[in-house]
């Protein structure tokens, strides 16, 4: 028997009254910085619109053979993991349109997928390469 306990979220969400924000995707690539400070900023100017943050977008390279370049890349997008948790982004859609490597690219991406559980964000793939996150 797990020790931990599972969200009910049809009992949060019946208590729920509905607010004047709209949902938004963010690209990342909009972003000037993941930095705290600056994530802090463009948070305060969303909601002072009327926006959330619902989902960060952000486009992957994974056209090298390279050990070292799918990790500088991986790395990259654990900066957008932390940085949609940031922001409350329940959700970081990553596009991928070619991968050299798949063998070198899917352990990667499992282990990102599953950071970002860690950390309250969904990751899912979206693009042209044929990846899969593994089913939790």
């Amino acid at each position: 028997m797990s020790t931990t306990h599972s969200p009910n979220v049809q009992r949060a969400v019946s208590t729920c009254r509905p607010a004047d924000v709209t949902s938004v995707e963010l690209d990342a690539a909009a972003l000037d910085s993941t930095a705290s400070s600056y994530l802090r900023e463009v948070k305060a100017e969303l909601a002072d619109e009327g926006y959330q943050a619902a989902t960060l977008a952000v486009t992957a390279r994974f056209d090298e053979n390279c050990s070292l370049a799918t990790q500088t890349e991986i790395d990259s997008l654990r900066e957008y993991v932390e940085a949609a948790s940031f922001l409350g982004a329940s959700r970081l859609t990553v596009t991928v349109d070619t991968v050299a490597a798949p063998e070198k690219v899917r352990p990667a991406l499992a282990a990102l997928a599953e950071r970002a559980d860690r950390e309250g964000v969904q990751l899912t793939l979206a693009g042209d390469a044929e990846l899969t996150l593994p089913v939790n």
